[in-house]
C-alpha cells in the first residue's frame, strides 16, 4: 500500500469512529423522543382543563416534530470538519448533538459556530487551517476531502495527513521554486473571488479542463446560502448539470448542498413528470435548440385554435345544430383577443359557442314546431332575444355539454391540450409541421413516431409549451375557496379555544386548527421546488454550462426570475451542436451584456504532459482560445495503441496496475459505446475501478487514468474534453490512422 492510500485509510479509520459515536447519539436522541411523545399521549384526557388539553396538544406537536427532523438527518448526519490555528476541531452536520455532559459534539450547520465551514478561503481562512468534507454512504465514511486553508499554520503531522486535492495542493505550495508558490496563490485568489461574488446579477465563471471551476462553483453556492440565508432559505438554489452522472459526482463534494435548500437537475428533469436522459443526434438538436422554436411552439398552439371547413354542424337529439362559420371565427378572435394560455382562454371560447349552439337548438326547435303547426292560430313563433334568458342559456349548455357528439366537436375547434400532447402529435404529423416550423429550419429532421422517448431537446419546448397552454383551474380555485373558508371557520373555533385556555404565549388558533389536517408527507423546499415548474429560485447555478441551447437557457431564465446566475463553463468544450461559441450568444438576450466574467487560468490538476497534446487539439479547433496554464510536471507522456476493441480489458488492467491506486476512465465515441460498455460490466458505475463513458457523459470528470477509444469516432471539441479527463496517465486506442490534431502520438 502506498504511503497515499495508507494516510488515507486511517483517516477514513479514525473519521469513522467519530461518525459512528455521533449515530449513537443521534439514535439515543430518537429514542428520549420517541419516549416522550407516548409519555404525552398515553396520559389520557380524563379530568384535564381546556388549559392543560391545549398545553398538552403543544408539547405532542413539538416531540413529534424534533422526532420528525431527527429522522430527516438520518443521510448525512455529519459532512464535515474544521481544524482551527489554535488546535480545536470542530464537526459540522445537519443538526446540533451535545453528550451526556451537554457538550457540543456535532455543530448544526447554521450555527455561528459553523460558519468559517462556509465562508473560509485560502486568501480569508477565518482562522481556519484545514476543512475536510466527509462522504458517507448510510451511515459508513467512504471518502475524504481536505482543503488547506492555512499551510503555515499546520504541524507538520497534518500535513502528511492530508488526503484528496489538499495533499496536490500543499505539495505545489511548497515547491522550490517561487513560481510555484505564485501558481497557487493565484489558484486561491481566482477560486476567491468566484466563491465571493455578491449573490445580484450574472457571473461567468470561464475556466479550461483542470481549474477548479466546478469546485469553486459549489463553494459559492454554500457561500451563498450561509451568507444570504434569509432570501435563499424560502426560493432555494438550483443546481443544473449536463448528465445524471456529473450531478451524482458532485453530490459528493459538498453533501449538505443536496438537502433541503437545493435542488440538482439535468436540463432533461426541468419539467416535472419527464425525465430524459436521451440526447438527439446534431442534425436534430441544432433544430430543437434554436431560438425560433419558440415561435414554432406558439405556431402549434394556434394552429390547434380552428374553424370549422364551412359552417360548425351538429346533429343533437334529432335536431341539426348550425353556427356560421364567421360566428366560429368571431369567438376565436374574441377569446385570442383576452391574451389568456391557450387552456384558459378555451373556458371563454366552449362557453360562448355552447349559448350559440343552444339558439341553434331554439331555432332549430322553432323551424320544427313551425312545420307541424302551420296551421294552428295559437301558434306564436320564438322570440330568441325575449325567451331565452341567461338561466336558459346556461342550462342548455351544461345539457348540450354532457352530450358526447358535441365535446367531441367543440374539442375539434379549441382541444384541452398538455404540453406532451401538443409538442408530440405535432411531431407526428408532417403538415402540422409545414404550417408550424419557422423558415430557415429543416423540419424533417422533427418527424418522429408519436410514441417516441422524450428526448433532452425536447424538455424546453415542453415548457415553453406550458406557458403558452396554461391549465384551466377554475374548479381548483373553487374549491380552494371553499376550502379557505372552511378553514377560516375552524381557525376562529380553536382561536376561541386557545383564548378561553389562557396559553395564547404557547399556541396559535391557526396552529392548532392545522394539527387537524393531513396534507400527505412532509415536503423539503427541495421537493417543491423540484415538483414546481413555476418556482422561481432564488439562485441558479449552471455547470458546464456551454453545452445549453438557446432554448435551454429560455427555459432556466423562467426559473430564476431575479437573474441571479452562476454560469459555469468553457466554451472550447462545447460539445452540443446547439451549445455556446461565445457566453454574449445564449446570455445577451436576457441579461443585455448585465453580466461579468471571471476567468480561472490555472490548470492544477493535468499533467504538463497531457495539456501539450490538448493544446494541439485546441489549436486546431479555436485557434484564438489558449489552454489554462498546467502546473505539474513529471507524469508520464501520453501514448497511442494501434488496435480494437478486443485490446481495451488487458490495457485497461494494465494502467491500474501503473497507477496503484485511483480510477480509470474508458471515453469512447458515441457510435463505439455500446461494444466497449459490454466489455466492462459495472462501467456505469462511478464508484467501480473502471467507467466507460461518452465523452457527452464525461463532461466534467476526471480519472487517474484514461484511455480515450475511437479519436477518429470524436469531434474536434469532444476529442479536447476526452483527452483532458485525465490527472496522471492517458492512452489512445485507435483502429485506422490518428487525427492530425494526435499526430504528436505518432
Amino acid at each position: 500500500m502506498s504511503n497515499r492510500q495508507s494516510a488515507l485509510a486511517e483517516a477514513i479509520e479514525s473519521e469513522q469512529v467519530k461518525v459512528s459515536m455521533l449515530y449513537g447519539r443521534l439514535d439515543l436522541a430518537r429514542e428520549r423522543a420517541e419516549r416522550a411523545l407516548r409519555e404525552v399521549h398515553g396520559g389520557g384526557g380524563a379530568g384535564l382543563t381546556a388549559r392543560m388539553l391545549v398545553e398538552r396538544e403543544v408539547t405532542a406537536g413539538e416531540q413529534a416534530g424534533r422526532l420528525a427532523q431527527l429522522h430527516a438527518v438520518e443521510r448525512g448526519l455529519c459532512f464535515g470538519r474544521i481544524d482551527e490555528t489554535g488546535g480545536r476541531t470542530i464537526y459540522i452536520g445537519r443538526i446540533g448533538l451535545r453528550d451526556d455532559e451537554h457538550e457540543s459534539v456535532l455543530i448544526d450547520w447554521r450555527a455561528p459556530a459553523a460558519r468559517p465551514f462556509y465562508v473560509a478561503t485560502p486568501a480569508d481562512p477565518a482562522g481556519l487551517v484545514r476543512r475536510r468534507h466527509l462522504h458517507t454512504r448510510a451511515r459508513t465514511v467512504v471518502g475524504l476531502d481536505d482543503e488547506v486553508l492555512d499551510l503555515a499554520g499546520m504541524s507538520e503531522r497534518d500535513r502528511r495527513d492530508l488526503v484528496g486535492e489538499a495533499a496536490l495542493l500543499a505539495a505545489l505550495r511548497r515547491g522550490r521554486t517561487g513560481r510555484m508558490t505564485d501558481v497557487v496563490a493565484t489558484i486561491q485568489t481566482e477560486q476567491d473571488r468566484v466563491i465571493r461574488a455578491g449573490l445580484q446579477g450574472a457571473l461567468v465563471v470561464q475556466g479550461g479542463p483542470g481549474t477548479g471551476k466546478t469546485v469553486a462553483a459549489l463553494h459559492r453556492a454554500a457561500y451563498l446560502l450561509y451568507t444570504h440565508r434569509g432570501a435563499l432559505d424560502r426560493r432555494g438554489v438550483l443546481v443544473v448539470g449536463p448528465n445524471p452522472m456529473f450531478l451524482r459526482y458532485i453530490g459528493q463534494v459538498l453533501p449538505a448542498l443536496g438537502e433541503t435548500q437545493v435542488v440538482m437537475a439535468t436540463v432533461g428533469e426541468l419539467f416535472p413528470g419527464v425525465r430524459a436522459t436521451v440526447h438527439d443526434p446534431a442534425p436534430v438538436a441544432l433544430v430543437k435548440g434554436d431560438l425560433r422554436m419558440a415561435d414554432f411552439v406558439a405556431a402549434a398552439v394556434r394552429d390547434r385554435q380552428r374553424l370549422p371547413d364551412g359552417d360548425l354542424e351538429i346533429s343533437y337529439d334529432g335536431l341539426p345544430l348550425r353556427v356560421a362559420h364567421e360566428t366560429c371565427a368571431a369567438l376565436r378572435r374574441r377569446a385570442r383577443a383576452v391574451r389568456l394560455p391557450h387552456n384558459m382562454a378555451r373556458k371563454l371560447f366552449v362557453t360562448e359557442l355552447l349559448k350559440e349552439l343552444v339558439v341553434a337548438e331554439a331555432r332549430a326547435l322553432e323551424a320544427a314546431l313551425r312545420i307541424e303547426d302551420l296551421d294552428d292560430p295559437e301558434y306564436t313563433p320564438l322570440e330568441l332575444d325575449r325567451d331565452l334568458d341567461e338561466t336558459d342559456l346556461r342550462l342548455g349548455s351544461e345539457r348540450l355539454w354532457a352530450e358526447e357528439t358535441v365535446r367531441r366537436a367543440v374539442d375539434e375547434l379549441w382541444p384541452e391540450l398538455t404540453p406532451q400532447r401538443l409538442i408530440g402529435e405535432t411531431f407526428a404529423d408532417p403538415e402540422a409541421l409545414a404550417r408550424t416550423v419557422p423558415e430557415g429550419l429543416d423540419r424533417q429532421v422533427l418527424l418522429r413516431p408519436l410514441d417516441a422517448a422524450w428526448t433532452v431537446g425536447d424538455v424546453p419546448l415542453l415548457d415553453e409549451a406550458a406557458e403558452l397552454l396554461g391549465e384551466d383551474d377554475s374548479a381548483r380555485r373553487a374549491a380552494a375557496r371553499e376550502g379557505d373558508g372552511e378553514r377560516e371557520e375552524e381557525e376562529l373555533f380553536a382561536s376561541e379555544v386557545v383564548r378561553l385556555a389562557g396559553v395564547g404565549h404557547l399556541l396559535e388558533g391557526g396552529g392548532l386548527a392545522e394539527r387537524h389536517h393531513d396534507d400527505g408527507p412532509w415536503q423539503s423546499l427541495a421537493e417543491r421546488a423540484a415538483a414546481d415548474r413555476r418556482w422561481a429560485y432564488g439562485h441558479v447555478i449552471v455547470d458546464e454550462a456551454q453545452e445549453l441551447s438557446a432554448m435551454a437557457w429560455r427555459l432556466v431564465m423562467r426559473r430564476v426570475p431575479a437573474r441571479s446566475l452562476t454560469v459555469v463553463g468553457d466554451v472550447a468544450q462545447t460539445g452540443s451542436a446547439a451549445g455556446a461559441r461565445t457566453w454574449a450568444q445564449m446570455l445577451d438576450p436576457y441579461l443585455e451584456g448585465r453580466w461579468r466574467e471571471e476567468r480561472l487560468l490555472v490548470n492544477y490538476r493535468t499533467p504538463v504532459e497531457i495539456m501539450r497534446l490538448a493544446a494541439d487539439v485546441l489549436r486546431e479547433i479555436d485557434p484564438g482560445h489558449e489552454p489554462p496554464e498546467s502546473v505539474r510536471e513529471g507524469g508520464a507522456e501520453p501514448r497511442a495503441v494501434a488496435g480494437g476493441p478486443e485490446v481495451l480489458p488487458g490495457l485497461v488492467a494494465a494502467e491500474l496496475a501503473a497507477i496503484g491506486e485511483g480510477r480509470a476512465g474508458v471515453i469512447v465515441s458515441d457510435a463505439g459505446h455500446a461494444r466497449v460498455a459490454a466489455l466492462f460490466p459495472g462501467g456505469d458505475d462511478l464508484d467501480a475501478p473502471v467507467a466507460v463513458l461518452t465523452v457527452t457523459q464525461a463532461k466534467g470528470l476526471e480519472f487517474d487514468t484514461v484511455v480515450v477509444v475511437d479519436p477518429a469516432g470524436m469531434s474536434g471539441r469532444d476529442l479536447y474534453v476526452a483527452v483532458t479527463r485525465a490527472t496522471r496517465r492517458l492512452t489512445v486506442v485507435h483502429e485506422g490512422p490518428l487525427p492530425r490534431t494526435l499526430a504528436r502520438l505518432e
